[in-house]
């Protein structure tokens, strides 16, 4: 049998699979202590700088074992790649047929009854809907997996999706008459089966919040388990966590409880006339807010009489809704179904509305049309470290940008993980020569006002200097549009703005029209792969500390102060400086990426915390004029040119 050294040779069953292979000593380090993490079942945390090749040193002693294992990523498209593309490489270069399965959670499937079910209520759908609604139904014919990513043509996030996809709150489990032939249900068996099975974050953590609440595991059981951008999961988990209301999700379930009984339960008109009590009650409590999404803390607004009357009168109708459904229970297995969900979801509303909690903030963020109550606990530390210790797994965390200033203890702390081995692996990319960074001479405080006119500027001169092969990257959408506006006013350029299209729409653009530099925020963040010429030049605003005003925020600084500690210090440096590395490994993606990272915030060099930042980048020429940068890039354009 193949072992983890003998794969990454250089006459290894990798070199058969990738041209041009050579040993990076940083991917086989990875791979050797992976492999020695699942043997004992231990705990690993890693970073692995861009580059090391952190899929195959983690996918290649993870089938190579005899290890049951579930790989988690961040985001689907990861999971997708992995999934499709590399597992299947490496299976092929060891001669393994260890069985692998994909597993998306619940609103990736097509359900077979609730197509047919909101199939035959054409009147309700909007014409964009529709169509979106007809080119599932034309799909449906033909799929095998009931995927719904199959449908290219179908965007993310259209507004058809509930309708044609379950949730917790309306599936019927085994009463549904469509249970035998469930895509759902049959991706789950096939991931019971599987050796090995991709999962996300989301569905890993919302399985686990099933298994904690006493109820069915979607995931099973297994030897192994593999993170992949592990620098998400803190947040991720703090979610699952904790507990939520969502008054979409409750209009949702009550326009079903409305047409259900319209079709088998005519004779009781009683549920809708109080389902529709219910919806105009949370329209009312959304008007309460202003229309622009945004966040804030539960208690601030039940100060407010009008809001606690608005939050009673729904909780009043909720319970007239139940109290009404006793008498129909047993009629319909759809309405059934309906009632528990409802009675959960009402469960929830008093636990985030009236019972006083410790260590827990509570607060509330607004959609355009709905709004969604948060209970989140301040510290998963306990919580998951007794689930890591009662697997009797090993544990893998991986990530590009998981130490601050090479210390783990940050993550280790939040997690729980304070008994686990570390290993900090940097890129093998040499950035001395292929990367500069800047920070620019004589800019303004970021929270001046002057700062605008700045960012304008410098964004025209990057954009000229890399020949619009440049990504300005932003801590706010305010601060985007303002600055993308303003070069397009002042110097009337052609630019892409994050929120014009689709992530990918965007993305594509910026690739094949190389001369078009692209505005975005959060999102383009990470998760991006850029390669070659198409991207020079990385432009960051400011250091990018979470918003002082943010409620989760606000809880976690108290609660920090509260236990004697700095929380400027202890959560907001750590929490800027893995957002910056993120940020900053948009650049350089192989060993011939070449390009310049200008970051506008003078605190990166005369503050005392500054160091800590600049540890935490990878080592690279440092200038502080901006004509330095203008020299580097028309050196690289002209050597692209030749």
């Amino acid at each position: 049998m193949t072992s983890v050294t003998e794969f990454f040779a250089n006459d290894g069953p990798l070199s058969t699979m990738v041209k041009g292979y050579t040993v990076r000593a940083p991917q086989l380090s990875l791979a050797q202590k992976i492999e020695t993490t699942i043997e004992e079942k231990k705990t690993l945390v890693a970073e692995a700088g861009t580059g090391t090749g952190k899929t195959f040193a983690y996918l290649v002693p993870t089938i190579l074992s005899d290890a049951k294992t579930i790989v988690s990523t961040g985001t689907k498209n990861l999971q997708e790649q992995l999934f499709s593309r590399d597992l299947p490489m490496v299976k092929k270069a060891v001669d393994q047929t260890r069985k692998t399965a994909l597993l998306k959670g619940r609103a990736n499937y097509l359900c077979i009854h609730r197509l047919a079910l909101n199939g035959s209520d054409h009147m309700r759908l909007d014409k964009q809907t529709l169509h979106e609604f007809n080119l599932i139904k034309k799909w449906s014919l033909s799929t095998k997996t009931g995927d719904i990513g199959e449908i290219s043509d179908l965007k993310e996030g259209a507004s058809v999706i509930p309708l044609v996809t379950s949730s917790v709150d309306n599936c019927l489990g085994k009463d549904c008459s469509a249970y035998d032939d469930c895509y759902l249900i049959n991706a789950r068996q096939k991931a019971m089966k599987a050796d090995i099975i991709v999962v996300n974050h989301h569905l890993f953590f919302a399985d686990l919040a099933l298994k904690e609440d006493g109820f069915g595991e979607l995931i099973p059981q297994v030897d192994t388990v593999v993170f992949d951008e592990a620098h998400l999961l803190p947040d991720i988990a703090s979610e699952y966590f904790g507990k939520s209301f969502s008054t979409r999700q409750l209009n949702d379930l009550l326009v079903d409880i409305e047409k259900t009984q319209k079709v088998t339960l005519k004779d009781a008109e009683q549920l809708s006339q109080i389902s529709v009590k219910a919806q105009q009650a949370v329209s009312e409590l959304r008007l309460y807010f202003s229309v622009d999404p945004a966040r804030g803390e539960l208690d601030d607004v039940f100060r407010d009489p009008t809001f606690k009357k608005l939050v009673d009168r729904l909780e009043v109708i909720v319970e007239q809704l139940l109290t009404v459904s006793i008498v129909h229970e047993g009629r319909d297995n759809d309405l059934d179904r309906y009632f528990e969900r409802l009675a959960d979801m009402q469960r929830r509303l008093i636990a985030i509305t009236k019972i006083k909690q410790a260590d827990v903030s509570l607060w509330y963020e607004t959609t355009r049309r709905h709004m969604i109550f948060h209970m989140t606990p301040l510290n998963i530390s306990k919580q998951f470290s007794g689930i890591v210790e009662k697997s009797e797994a090993a544990w893998v965390f991986t990530s590009a940008t998981i130490s601050v200033g090479q210390d783990f203890s940050h993550y280790q702390k939040i997690m729980g993980l304070e008994n686990a081995s570390t290993l900090q692996l940097d890129s093998p990319f040499d950035y001395v020569k292929q990367a500069m960074l800047c920070v620019p001479r004589y800019l303004p405080a970021p929270n001046n006002r002057d700062i605008k006119q700045n960012l304008i500027d410098i964004s025209y001169q990057l954009i000229q200097a890399s020949g619009g092969s440049a990504f300005l990257l932003f801590t706010s959408h305010y601060m985007m549009r303002q600055v993308a506006n303003g070069v397009v006013e002042k110097y009337d350029l052609d630019v892409l703005v994050q929120g014009d299209a689709s992530k990918q729409a965007l993305l594509n653009d910026f690739i094949t029209h190389k001369k078009t530099a692209l505005f975005a925020t959060g999102a383009f963040w990470e998760g991006v792969d850029v390669k070659g010429d198409a991207l020079q030049c990385v432009m960051i605003d400011k250091l990018p500390f979470a918003a002082p005003d943010d409620p989760l925020l606000k809880a976690k600084i108290k609660d920090c102060k509260d236990s004697g500690g700095n929380p400027f210090v202890d959560i907001q440096i750590p929490q800027a400086v893995i957002a910056l590395k993120q940020g900053a490994g948009r650049l350089i993606r192989d060993e011939t990426d070449k390009g310049v990272l200008v970051i506008c915030d003078n605190r990166l060099v005369n503050k005392p915390y500054a160091n800590t930042f600049i540890r935490s980048l990878p080592d690279m020429t440092r200038t502080r004029d901006l004509a330095r940068v203008h020299d580097f890039l028309s050196s690289l354009n002209t050597a692209n040119e030749k």
